[in-house]
């Protein structure tokens, strides 16, 4: 089939190359968000999705809004069979959707329909979920409501942040569509309708969100530095200054300490939770370099009335 794929971020490169890779397909452009801003500088840069698209030698869209005219008129003169998404980030009004004989197929990291919306592996991860996965489903116009055409699970481990999860996910994942694509065009593979049951949601989460709350017990503290990490990135106060946080270590054994309060020694830093402490990792101050706990306890010199707040 002739495929235009439809993605943006390092998440959605496995599956690019998957297709790239097909003997069975041709991926003949794909589309893609604006260049925009990134790194330190702010310097404008393509996406990720651009970068490999133009390495391959492949054409390049980047309309601002998915419905823009030139855009649609170009993808009908371009013709797709059909349109596989990873990670677009832009939503598809209905006169994109209609172009491609077979529709957009969209990769989504979750099992459907749990977890609907932009941020389905940082709420697995917030939400202590064991097993996650990926799902391949039609779009249509509600959100990340289609059919399904087929899913691949993922065991959830103690220790995962959402980054670590979604890069298993984002190989994985890409075998999936690679084989929905290969079912949809031998006939093989039928979209089945998403269960009235078990929906939930998984909005954006935002930087206020990453806050953590040290009135919380240890378990959910944990659970949301991992969620957050790396984006949109756990964070605390420490005398009026905010301070980017590393992954966390429950420490059930360790003595009692008020939420928010540190206890500081030569092998460890802890803070106090609703329930036991957690172990700080790595931590970056306001303006500095990410360090360890114990580097910035030493800088600092925490006082028995300090607090992360």
């Amino acid at each position: 089939m002739r495929l235009v794929f439809a993605g943006t971020p390092d998440t959605a490169l496995p599956a690019l190359r998957a297709l790239l890779d097909s003997p069975r397909h041709e991926v003949v452009a794909v589309v893609t968000r604006p260049d925009a801003p990134s790194g330190r500088g702010r310097r404008v840069h393509p996406s990720p999705v651009a970068e490999l698209a133009e390495e391959a030698g492949l054409e390049v869209l980047r309309p601002p809004k998915a419905g823009d005219p030139a855009f649609l008129e170009r993808l009908r003169e371009i013709d797709p069979d059909a349109c596989p998404v990873v990670a677009y980030g832009a939503l598809l009004p209905q006169s994109a959707l209609d172009i491609p004989r077979h529709g957009w197929i969209n990769l989504h990291f979750s099992l459907l329909p749990a977890w609907r919306g932009a941020a389905p592996v940082q709420h697995a991860v917030l939400h202590g979920d064991e097993i996650t996965g990926a799902s391949t489903f039609q779009i249509v116009k509600e959100l990340d409501a289609g059919p399904v055409y087929g899913m691949v699970t993922e065991e959830i481990r103690a220790t995962d942040t959402s980054g670590e999860l979604l890069a298993r996910l984002a190989e994985s994942g890409a075998g999936l569509l690679a084989a929905t694509i290969d079912g949809i065009e031998d006939g093989t593979l039928e979209a089945r309708p998403q269960p009235a049951e078990g929906v939930s949601l998984a909005p954006k989460i935002n930087v206020e969100d990453a806050r953590v709350d040290w009135s919380a017990p240890a378990m959910r503290v944990d659970r949301l530095v991992r969620a957050c990490t790396p984006a949109p990135g756990p964070w605390t106060e420490f005398r009026g200054q905010r301070v980017k946080l590393g992954p966390v270590r429950p420490a059930p054994g360790a003595s009692a300490l008020a939420p928010g309060e540190l206890a500081v020694s030569k092998n460890s830093v802890l803070v106090g939770t609703a329930t036991h402490p957690v172990e700080l990792g790595e931590v970056q101050p306001q303006g500095k370099r990410l360090m360890t706990a114990g580097e910035w306890a030493r800088g600092v010199r925490p006082t028995d009335e300090d607090r992360l707040v």
